[in-house]
C-alpha cells in the first residue's frame, strides 16, 4: 500500500525535527537535485538548525551551480560549498589526464575520492549526524536503505528521511509547493552528478542509468554512501522451494 504524500511529509518532518533536537550538530549533504530540494525546503521553511552543504567538485553542470543562487534568492540561505584539494586534482590530471576516470572503475573511484569523498570528510567533521536525499527506489544499490543508519566509516549517524518516497511523490511535493529545482531534470536527467559522468536517460531506463553509464549497475556509487563497511546494500532474495 502506498503511503499518501501528506503522511510522508509529516513523517519526514518528524524525522528532521528529531535530528535537529537529538543529533546536533547535524548537516545535510545536497547534490542540489530534486530529492535534496525537498529536504532543503523542509529544513529551511521549518527553521531547523541543520546546516546544508554541497560538494562542488569542479566538474558540475552550470545548471547545478545555478541552484546555489536560486536557493539564496528563495530562502535567503547560502549553501556551503566544499571543494577538492587543488594539488590532488593536479596530480590526478597529470598522471591520468582530465578524463582518465573513463579508463577504469579504479580510476573513476579515485576521481570520486578526490573530488567527493575527501571534501565530504571535511564537511562532516565535528558533526553528530548527516542527512541525505537517498531513496530506496533510486537504484539496485539502495533497495535496503533505512531511514536511520550507523555510518561506521565516519563514526556517526546517517539519516535518509526520503527513503520511503517515490519519484512521483518527490515531484508532487516540488510542484505543489513551487520549490525551485535543477532545470536539468526537465532535460531527461533524473539523477545528476558531475557533467562528464552524467547523461540524460531514455524512457524506461532506471533513474540512475545516466550515472557512470559505462559501468555495470551494481558498481554505480561514488563511495559516499558506505554503511557498516558495505557499499551495495541489496535486499536478500528469498529462496523458492519446489517439489521434487
Amino acid at each position: 500500500m502506498t503511503t499518501d504524500l501528506n503522511t510522508l511529509i509529516a513523517e519526514t518532518l518528524t524525522t528532521l525535527r528529531k535530528i535537529a533536537s537529538d543529533f546536533s550538530p547535524a548537516v545535510m549533504a545536497s547534490s542540489l537535485a530534486a530529492e535534496d530540494m525537498v529536504l532543503t525546503d523542509m529544513i529551511l521553511r521549518d527553521g531547523l538548525p541543520i546546516g546544508i552543504f554541497t560538494l562542488e567538485t569542479g566538474r558540475l553542470h552550470s545548471e547545478t551551480l545555478g541552484m546555489l543562487d536560486r536557493i539564496r534568492e528563495t530562502y535567503a540561505y547560502d549553501v556551503t560549498p566544499y571543494r577538492p584539494e587543488p594539488a590532488a586534482i593536479d596530480t590526478f590530471v597529470a598522471d591520468h589526464g582530465l578524463n582518465g576516470f573513463y579508463d577504469s572503475i579504479d580510476l573513476r573511484k579515485e576521481c570520486c575520492r578526490i573530488r567527493k569523498m575527501e571534501p565530504l570528510n571535511r564537511a562532516l567533521a565535528g558533526n553528530a549526524a548527516w542527512v541525505t536525499g537517498q531513496r530506496r527506489a533510486q537504484s539496485v544499490t539502495r533497495t535496503a536503505l533505512d531511514v536511520q543508519e550507523q555510518d561506521a566509516a565516519h563514526n556517526m549517524v546517517k539519516f535518509n528521511p526520503l527513503a520511503d518516497w517515490s519519484e512521483e511523490q518527490v515531484w508532487q511535493y516540488l510542484r505543489e509547493r513551487q520549490v525551485p529545482y535543477n532545470p536539468l531534470h526537465d532535460k531527461g536527467y533524473p539523477s545528476i552528478g558531475c557533467a562528464p559522468c552524467t547523461r540524460a536517460i531514455q524512457p524506461g531506463e532506471d533513474v540512475r542509468a545516466g550515472r557512470w553509464w559505462w559501468e555495470n549497475p551494481d558498481s554505480k556509487e561514488c563511495g559516499l554512501h558506505v554503511v557498516d563497511g558495505k557499499l551495495v546494500r541489496m535486499k536478500p532474495v528469498q529462496a523458492t522451494v519446489t517439489g521434487s
